[in-house]
């Protein structure tokens, strides 16, 4: 009877078992990346899929459970989907982390163009090649968000990054202000994707010396993290963060947007708490916080007011990876959760707004030792028609590969 139990717990903690909730909604999942080496896309917010939905983007590493070094270099690719899910290298990086990797992306507006941050002589770049001509182009800086017509970039200090949060910034090159609390020349940077030519937008000191909530911060030791374009190319959101001390554990967070050439600078949220977010709109942002006198959730605000309003409340409960599925008018919510307390299943889900329904594409497993700094968050990311979802998953066993989730049966309009 004990040895019953003990196989029957067993199987239910088999990775296959858990795709049992996508198959009885009768949506077709399949890995579009195998092993013996290990693939993934990482952050929600870049462009994956090329214009014509058939080439997604990936990376390809060969160990996992510990931190890059300088010396690890990973390969970059794209998986053809009308070529039996053919991988085809593009190049590869020396500056890249386990959660947003290298920033690999489409540039907006071409159809063969790719962009990605790379290490070169010592410096952080950006590199534009042509995956058709193979032609290739260095950005003098490396990226962290493009504009949407790809004319223009945002970019920050991925060393500082690093020393602060491993696994959003980049070993290899170390922080030339790691001894200063808010360098007054270091911060943001805007760069020319056509010159290369870039320019210091936004630095520490300005931020720092601005209160947080009444109290004086401009002695705490910051750095910025999460930058991304709004739609109409206008404004972007970054978000300030900050230690008691240089080697303290932690940070409080507040979100700031400001207009592309760092004029009308507005806090918008000043909570401390600031999590996950997507612009909803050129004037909307969906975030997960703890607005001043609210409960956690997720927020819709308005920038440049003190308009606020919850999304899902009841439903969407948990912190999670959010973007808004193309071709719904923004009715439609693309998230995800983190492992589950007990089980460790991640759930990729939809919810429509106007009818608060929600839609579970699956229950993902994730083994224990997929923590931390090398966790594999699923990252929800649509096709650019919102027909495909792609994730990054472990729960095959196989080590984290990408899955590709068909919601057209859906109807989703």
């Amino acid at each position: 009877f004990i040895k019953q139990i003990v196989a029957g717990t067993a199987a239910l903690s088999l990775p296959t078992a858990l795709l049992s909730f996508a198959k009885e909604n009768g949506l077709p999942i399949r890995a579009i990346t195998k092993g013996p080496k290990y693939h993934w896309f990482g952050y929600y917010d870049k462009l994956q899929f090329d214009p014509s939905n058939r080439y997604i983007l990936g990376m390809e590493v060969d160990f996992e459970y510990r931190s890059p070094t300088s010396e690890d270099v990973i390969k970059l690719g794209y998986i053809d989907l009308k070529d039996h899910d053919k991988w085809v290298e593009i190049g590869e990086t020396r500056a890249w982390g386990w959660q947003q990797g290298c920033m690999l992306q489409w540039v907006p507006g071409t159809s063969s163009k790719v962009i990605w941050n790379d290490r070169r002589e010592n410096v952080f770049v950006s590199i534009i090649k042509d995956i058709e001509t193979g032609e290739e182009k260095i950005i003098p800086k490396a990226i962290y968000t493009i504009s949407p017509d790809g004319k223009y970039a945002v970019g920050t200090d991925f060393p500082r990054i690093q020393f602060y949060r491993p696994g959003y910034g980049y070993a290899g090159v170390k922080d030339p202000y790691i001894d200063q609390n808010a360098p007054a020349t270091a911060g943001i940077f805007k760069i020319n994707l056509k010159t290369g030519k870039s320019k210091l937008i936004i630095n520490y000191q300005d931020i720092a010396i601005i209160p947080f909530n009444g109290k004086d911060i401009s002695n705490k030791w910051h750095y910025f993290n999460h930058l991304l374009i709004s739609p109409d190319g206008e404004r972007f959101i970054f978000l300030n963060r900050w230690r008691e001390t240089r080697d303290q554990p932690g940070w409080t967070t507040r979100m700031f947007t400001v207009n592309k050439n760092g004029k009308d600078l507005y806090l918008l949220d000043s909570s401390g708490k600031t999590s996950h977010f997507i612009w909803k709109d050129s004037e909307h942002i969906t975030m997960w916080t703890e607005p001043i006198g609210e409960k956690y959730g997720f927020w819709e605000f308005r920038d440049k007011s003190d308009q606020i309003r919850q999304i899902g409340k009841g439903i969407m409960e948990q912190n999670g990876h959010n973007t808004f599925l193309p071709g719904t008018n923004n009715d439609w919510i693309l998230n995800d959760t983190y492992p589950q307390q007990g089980t460790r299943e991640q759930i990729p889900y939809l919810f429509q707004e106007s009818t608060k329904k929600k839609i579970e594409l699956g229950r993902f497993y994730e083994p224990e030792k997929y923590r931390g700094e090398w966790r594999c968050d699923t990252h929800p990311r649509s096709s650019n028609d919102g027909k495909l979802i792609c994730i990054d998953s472990t729960h095959e066993g196989n080590g984290r590969q990408m899955y590709l989730i068909d919601i057209s049966s859906l109807n989703i309009q």
